[in-house]
C-alpha cells in the first residue's frame, strides 16, 4: 500500500513536517509493510516558508530589518531549489504579530523590512522570489517595499515623503534611477487569497483596515491615499491596477508590486502545488491513498485552503482522500465536493484547546492509526 501524507502545520502546534512524520509514525502503526511519502505542504498563508523550506531541505536566513514601526527587529525567508528560489512572508517583519495592538496605526505602518529580506536575497544573487501576502500590519500599498529596493517616492518639493499609508496623499514623483539593477532581472509570485481590490468600499484600507487599527475616518482617509497612489501610477507607468482583484491585498501591498515589478498573483494553494510539482507526483506514482491535514477543518476550508486544493488536484486521479484536523465544524459538502473523501478530528475526549495543542503530535499519530487499522479492513 502506498501512501502519500501531504498536510499544511497545525498552526501553533506542530510544523507540516512534523505533522507528516506523526501521520507517517501512525500508517506504520497500523500497516507496517506500507509505503509512506511525507511531502510538507501550505496554502501560501501564513507557515509557507517554514513548510517549503522543509519539503525541500532548504535554508533559513536571518536578517536584521525593520518592523512595521521601523524599529530593528530579526527577520527570516527561506531559499530552496538549490538556492535559487527565496520565499518570504511579508508578516515575518511586517505583520500584525511584530506590534503590540495600542500601537496599530496603519497610517504611519510599512513594509520597509520586507523589502529589506528582498534585498538581502538579491545580494544572494536570488532572482526568483515568492511573496507570500496576509496578516500585515500596513497599508502602504507595498511603498516600503519600493523604498527598500531604491525607488524614491517624493513630494512636490522633491523630500522623500515619510512611511506610512497616509503620506501617499503627498505622493508628487516616483524617482526610479536608483533602483537596483537586480530587481529588474527578477521575478516575483505573489501567493494572494483576498480577491479585495485597492481601492474602494470593497478595497485594502476598508476592509482590512479596522483589523490594523483604522477607525472609519482613517479608512476613508487610507482609501484616497492609495487612490491618489493608483492614479499616479496609471498615468506615469500606464497600468490600471486598484480594480484588479487581489490588488489590495496586504494593505495594498499586492498593488504596488503589480506596479512596478515583474510580479505575478496567484492563489495561495495553486502556487505552491505548482512548486512542490503536486500534480507531477501524484500522477507519475501508484499511489493508493491522500492524507492531509491542519489545525482546522471548516466552512471557509473549501475556499482557498490547503485541505480543498489537494483534494482537488487527487480527485482529478481518482486518487481518495482523508484528512485530520484539530476541530472539524460547519458544513463540509463544499469540501466532499471538491473531492475529499471523509475528515477527522484528532481529539479522543473532551478536552481543552489547550490540552489538545499541547498533546497535537501523539493525538495526530494516534487517530492515523486507527483511521488505518479501519482502512486496510476496509481495503
Amino acid at each position: 500500500m502506498n501512501i502519500l501524507v501531504a498536510p499544511d502545520s497545525f498552526k501553533g502546534s506542530a510544523t507540516a513536517k512534523e505533522v507528516g512524520e506523526a501521520m507517517k509514525c501512525g500508517i506504520l502503526k497500523a500497516c507496517s509493510t506500507a509505503s509512506v511519502d511525507v511531502l510538507p505542504m501550505a496554502d501560501g498563508g501564513e507557515g509557507t516558508m517554514i513548510n517549503l523550506v522543509e519539503a525541500f531541505n532548504g535554508s533559513i536566513v536571518e536578517v536584521e530589518t525593520k518592523d512595521p514601526l521601523g524599529r530593528p527587529t530579526l527577520g527570516q525567508y527561506g531559499i530552496i531549489e538549490n538556492n535559487s528560489l527565496a520565499i518570504i512572508e511579508l508578516s515575518s517583519v511586517s505583520g500584525l504579530n511584530k506590534i503590540q495592538v495600542n500601537e496599530l496605526n496603519p497610517y504611519i505602518t510599512s513594509t520597509f523590512g520586507t523589502g529589506q529580506l528582498i534585498v538581502d536575497a538579491l545580494k544572494k544573487e536570488i532572482r526568483q522570489f515568492i511573496i507570500c501576502l496576509g496578516g500585515s500590519a500596513t497599508n502602504d500599498g507595498g511603498v516600503g517595499i519600493l523604498k527598500a529596493l531604491g525607488y524614491r517616492f517624493l513630494n512636490k518639493n522633491r523630500e522623500e515623503i515619510a512611511d506610512g499609508g497616509l503620506a501617499l496623499n503627498n505622493l508628487d514623483i516616483i524617482d526610479e534611477s536608483c533602483v537596483l539593477p537586480a530587481v529588474h532581472e527578477s521575478t516575483f509570485h505573489i501567493a494572494c487569497d483576498v480577491q479585495s481590490p485597492l481601492t474602494g468600499i470593497d478595497g485594502a484600507s476598508f476592509v482590512f483596515g479596522p483589523q490594523k487599527g483604522a477607525s472609519l475616518e482613517m479608512s476613508r482617509e487610507l482609501d484616497n491615499a492609495l487612490e491618489s497612489f493608483s492614479n499616479y501610477i496609471e498615468i506615469h507607468k500606464n497600468k490600471y491596477i486598484k480594480g484588479i482583484p487581489g490588488s489590495g491585498a496586504a494593505g495594498g501591498a499586492a498593488g504596488g508590486l503589480l506596479a512596478f515589478l515583474n510580479a505575478y498573483l496567484h492563489p495561495g494553494i495553486q502556487l505552491v502545488i505548482d512548486v512542490v510539482n503536486f500534480e507531477e507526483k501524484i500522477k507519475n506514482n501508484t499511489f493508493d491513498l491522500l492524507l492531509t491535514g491542519e489545525g482546522k477543518i471548516d466552512g471557509q476550508t473549501a475556499f482557498g485552503k490547503l485541505i480543498s486544493g489537494v483534494s482537488e488536484m487527487a480527485n482529478k486521479f481518482n486518487l481518495p482522500t482523508l484528512a485530520i484536523a484539530g476541530t472539524i465544524e460547519g458544513n463540509l459538502k463544499p469540501l466532499y465536493q471538491k473531492g475529499l473523501t471523509a475528515a477527522f478530528s484528532i481529539t479522543d475526549g473532551p478536552m481543552s484547546l489547550e490540552e489538545t495543542m499541547a498533546n497535537t503530535l501523539r493525538l495526530i499519530e494516534k487517530q492515523t492509526e486507527q483511521i488505518f487499522r479501519l482502512y486496510t479492513i476496509m481495503k
